[in-house]
């Protein structure tokens, strides 16, 4: 009898989604392989890493090598078209809500990386938010690049993606850890939330950038919770996400260390889910 089906659903959250490499992992050490695999945001970009045939040591590695060096990944990145490089500096700024992350994603990713979903060798469902039709869309066909960087417009921060006409924003908006998107569709579904809160103490002040994100964090928590009410995953980790922001991808390291036990837990939570399974097929 072949083993049952799983679905793996990452969530966004920035440079907190580096703790996803934990869960790729996890994966890797019982030699198992999602069957489908779907994301929101950075979610969807390690997701999609994943189902484009790399490990999760292949993502390791990668995100290591990329975000090592702040200057050089400075460099790289303003060595973009004048047309895009000048998104990010304004008379020595930053042009918050310009920046084109369509650009930015191109930038940061392997060279070798699939640029459409049927390259891919996995299936993914990558989700963002259709602007004007204030819903949730699914991009699971087509270019990948595009629905990535879709996935990943953080208002106030990237400019807006437009595919095929259609006007779309971050896919946390809507969706911020889409493991309702896999439910039927597999045996198992496994979640993994990387959404922060609000960090501080109360009557301290806040950075308008922090209380910005924060916000954020606070609506996706609700949305999360609401889904997790009406079609609870098999398995739903959360690691610890206190201290970390969104925009702290050069602490890659301390990210990993601080997410590690996700690992293990995920590798437990795995071995129960799969056991419930058998016995459920043995008593049928």
């Amino acid at each position: 009898m072949s083993g049952p089906t799983i679905g793996l659903a990452l969530g966004g959250g920035g440079a907190r989604g580096f703790a996803h490499i934990h869960a790729l992992e996890a994966f890797d050490d019982l030699g198992l392989r999602p069957n489908v695999v779907a994301g929101t945001s950075m979610g969807a970009i390690v997701g999609a890493a994943y189902a484009a045939g790399m490990s999760g040591a292949d993502v390791l590695d990668f995100a290591q090598e990329r975000f090592r060096n702040r200057l050089r990944l400075t460099a790289d990145l303003l060595r973009m078209k004048p047309e895009n490089a000048r998104q990010f500096l304004d008379h020595g700024g930053l042009r918050l809500g310009e920046i084109n992350v369509e650009r930015v994603i191109t930038v940061l990713l392997p060279r070798s990386f699939p640029t459409d979903f049927r390259h891919l060798v996995t299936p993914l469902k990558v989700i963002a938010t259709d602007f004007h039709d204030r819903s949730e869309h699914v991009f699971e066909s087509g270019p990948l690049i595009p629905a990535l960087a879709a996935s990943s417009a953080i208002p106030a921060l990237f400019r807006p993606v437009m595919v095929d006409g259609t006007v779309y924003i971050d896919g946390g908006t809507t969706n911020p850890t889409p493991f309702d998107r896999l439910s039927g569709v597999v045996d198992i579904v496994v979640a993994v939330d990387v959404c922060g809160w609000p960090r501080g103490t109360r009557g301290m002040r806040h950075r308008k950038l922090d209380v910005l994100t924060s916000s954020t964090q606070i609506m996706q928590q609700s949305i999360t919770r609401a889904k997790a009410a009406l079609c609870r995953p098999d398995i739903l980790l959360k690691p610890d996400m206190s201290g970390i922001r969104i925009h702290d991808f050069m602490k890659l390291k301390a990210i990993l260390l601080a997410t590690r036990p996700l690992r293990e837990t995920l590798k437990k939570e795995l071995d129960v889910a799969l056991e419930r399974h058998a016995a459920s097929c043995r008593a049928s």
